[in-house]
């Protein structure tokens, strides 16, 4: 903030800048054109605030200490552009003082939500609210693009759709996304194994932002591990505009002990990235939705997804030596 003497001074500088030249003096430098011309320039010059402002003085809406910092530490690409959505950039402080930066900067670490950003009088700084806009605009990103084909084809995945025939759709009547057209459902059948311990499939859900950012790493992580124990996996697949009930539907035509669906959450403001695995032992159509497991929260901010892959690997075992899944398995 400006001291009152600094504000004083701006005042001042204002005010002399505007009052009309005064007549040269003729007898000064009538003789010397070149000395007049020079003191009518430097009458007429402009002040520049760094005559009477110390460079270092905090505006209001200048960039703080904080966001030189956030400038210092920022990833850019090759442009120079920084991605203000990035975990680095949204590290950095935005308060003018801070008494304990270290201890601010401790619990930003540790939570998505947005504490620290401070304010300019009774609104959000401008990185703030430009922040909440790039992060909005990843979620809508998240909810209306596609899975891209070269991560299904990596991943060696076919794709089955369900009765939506857009993303549109999908939003509006979520019942026809738990249910597959009889051409799906023939599709399933005749590509994958039957009579299966597990069966493992993934689904854009909500999120095909998630299922981009984590399936590469979470889904070799299941299928090998539960191998790896002696189970029976079925072929994996990638369902289209699905919501979680449709494994409802997978699991009786397969005819697989165990379903399990790595499926694309919701995106919210603090990340587009979060996949959640659903799982049910023997589940089947109308059941309720107390008989399926959850873990959720699988991204690089919460549980990173070969580690998550790892921990679904216990829960099916568990799942399987209990033959329950849901509040049934707490039982």
């Amino acid at each position: 903030m400006l001291t009152q003497s600094q504000i004083d001074a701006i005042a001042e500088a204002v005010i002399q800048s505007m009052k009309p030249a005064p007549a040269p003096n003729t007898k000064n430098s009538a003789g010397n054109p070149s000395m007049r011309r020079g003191a009518d320039l430097k009458k007429d010059k402009p002040v520049e605030a760094s005559e009477v402002v110390p460079l270092g003085a905090s505006f209001m809406m200048e960039k703080s200490t904080a966001g030189s910092d956030s400038k210092k530490r920022s990833p850019a690409n090759e442009d120079g552009l920084v991605d203000i959505t990035s975990p680095e950039v949204k590290a950095v402080p935005l308060l003018d003082h801070i008494e304990d930066r270290e201890g601010l900067e401790r619990m930003m670490s540790r939570t998505p939500a947005r504490i620290g950003v401070g304010n300019c009088g009774p609104r959000l700084k401008t990185k703030t609210m430009l922040t909440l806009r790039a992060d909005h605009a990843a979620a809508r990103d998240a909810v209306f693009m596609d899975v891209s084909q070269e991560l299904l084809d990596r991943l060696g995945l076919f794709t089955v759709e369900t009765q939506c025939v857009d993303k549109t759709q999908f939003l509006t009547r979520p019942d026809l996304g738990r249910i597959f057209p009889p051409e799906g459902l023939e599709t399933i059948k005749s590509k994958c194994a039957h009579d299966v311990d597990v069966q493992i499939y993934a689904s854009d859900g909500l999120s095909s932002t998630a299922v981009e950012a984590n399936l590469e790493n979470i889904l070799p992580i299941i299928t090998d591990g539960l191998k790896a124990r002696g189970l029976k996996v079925g072929t994996p697949f990638f369902v289209k505009n699905g919501r979680v009930a449709a494994m409802d539907q997978i699991s009786e035509a397969l005819n697989a002990t165990v379903t399990c669906v790595l499926l694309g959450e919701r995106p919210g403001l603090a990340t587009a990235e979060s996949m959640s695995a659903y799982i049910a032992y023997k589940a089947t159509v109308g059941m309720p939705e107390a008989r399926r497991t959850v873990v959720s929260n699988i991204h690089s901010r919460g549980i990173p997804a070969v580690e998550a892959g790892a921990y679904i690997v216990d829960v099916i075992q568990k799942i399987l030596e209990a033959r329950a899944s849901g509040v049934e398995l707490k039982k």
